[in-house]
């Protein structure tokens, strides 16, 4: 995996689609960070900040943004026209509280943020532990794959559920967010554009087909909350709606089961005694911290310069856009000794793997949760869980994860 970084003009050189790179990006990020906290990645069109205090600063920093079109048109930016066959993905994006900067995102991240209060959240404790026990209860005596079998379930069930979709409805969710997500992925293709605008499209309908359905007999979920909002006057859109209940079943998936599955394979690999961890309740939620530090499910947010700028001394235009590599800010040095390894007691892990500023994840306790109940419940149950082979890597970059994790119980 070739790394070229000339520190001078602090031009990086690195093919973010090398297997060599996205299987194991820390390597890479190491030799960034014995250098630099700041390059201009060739490959990616732009600057990366991969530091933490730099990262962290600019997530919080209202000089950059998720959008443009706010402040400038595209001919004013000089973009090219929307692409013609992306219409429908474009609309669910254009309408995405993850894309919106104020006062559209206050406006949407108010409506949402009431679902995931602490009291909603922990009552769903119970109901996760046991999702997680009958889970266990299935599983096989041979080698078998925690990712599908453990992994992925949890956080899809409870999602759909915290949104009032049906669990059947669990499969084909995952393959309308798998296509849409790997939009945001590096080099992508014109085939992959055309799966993610039809699974917009297919996803958009399921969505406004169950709006009407919550419309008729509203339920205590997070969709019928929603609704309820829009017809209190609360100038929500239906395309608000339908773009926010996609983000959210999509967000509130696919970078946990990234988190856990990672989280399991470092505990794995490293042998970390979790006989001495799972009965703790403040030693399961440092581990929780240390391994989205040590392994975090993404690695890449970007953000638009809104108005000509200087940062770093870097001289940033109008509508160029930074890249913040969340998936380097926790092994910074600078930052933590022995970064390259997971300390199950390290005191304060920091890192970036929720964002920070506006856009810090809204589902981040959720998420925590997850994962401190499904690893007590798996490491409780199965305290000689082993790897069954090498895991696969995940083709993905930007969300950073496996394929597949065999392992025997």
């Amino acid at each position: 995996m070739p790394v070229r970084f000339d520190p001078v003009t602090r031009r990086l050189s690195l093919d973010p689609r090398d297997p060599a790179f996205f299987h194991d990006p820390y390597a890479a990020y190491a030799t960034m960070l014995q250098h630099t906290s700041v390059a201009y990645w060739e490959e990616l069109g732009c600057w990366c900040f991969f530091g933490f205090e730099d990262v962290n600063r600019l997530l919080r920093d209202r000089r950059f943004g998720r959008e443009m079109l706010h402040v400038a048109t595209r001919d004013e930016l000089g973009w090219p026209a929307p692409l013609p066959h992306t219409g429908h993905f474009d609309e669910v994006d254009a309408h995405s509280m993850l894309e919106r900067e104020p006062p559209v995102h206050t406006r949407l991240r108010a409506l949402v943020s009431r679902a995931f209060v602490s009291r909603r959240v922990e009552a769903l404790r119970p109901i996760i532990e046991e999702m997680a026990n009958d889970l266990v209860d299935a599983f096989p005596r041979e080698p078998f794959d925690l990712l599908t079998r453990y992994a992925t379930p949890i956080p899809v069930r409870i999602i759909a559920r915290m949104l009032g979709v049906p669990n059947d409805m669990a499969p084909r969710l995952l393959a309308w967010s798998h296509d849409m997500v790997a939009m945001y992925g590096v080099g992508r293709s014109y085939e992959v554009e055309l799966r993610a605008d039809r699974a917009a499209a297919e996803f958009s309908a399921y969505i406004r087909r169950l709006v009407d359905e919550r419309r008729a007999r509203p339920g205590d979920d997070l969709l019928s909350l929603l609704i309820a909002a829009e017809e209190q006057g609360e100038t929500l859109s239906e395309a608000e709606l339908v773009s926010t209940a996609i983000l959210l079943l999509n967000a509130g998936h696919e970078a946990t089961v990234h988190a856990l599955g990672n989280a399991v394979h470092a505990v794995l690999r490293q042998g970390v005694q979790m006989d001495r961890i799972v009965g703790h309740d403040a030693a399961l939620s440092q581990l929780v911290e240390e391994a989205l530090r040590f392994v975090p499910p993404l690695h890449l947010f970007k953000r638009y310069v809104l108005a000509d700028t200087e940062e770093s001394g870097i001289a940033l235009a109008r509508g160029e856009q930074i890249a913040l590599v969340l998936g380097a800010t926790g092994r910074d040095p600078r930052i933590h000794d022995a970064s390259d390894v997971l300390l199950p007691d390290r005191p304060h892990p920091q890192h970036t793997s929720f964002g920070a500023g506006i856009h810090f994840c809204v589902g981040a306790p959720l998420a925590r949760l997850e994962l401190q109940c499904a690893l007590r419940v798996l490491f409780t149950r199965c305290p000689d869980l082993a790897l069954a082979g090498t895991p696969r890597p995940k083709d993905s970059w930007h969300f950073h994860g496996l394929d597949t994790l065999f392992v025997q119980v």
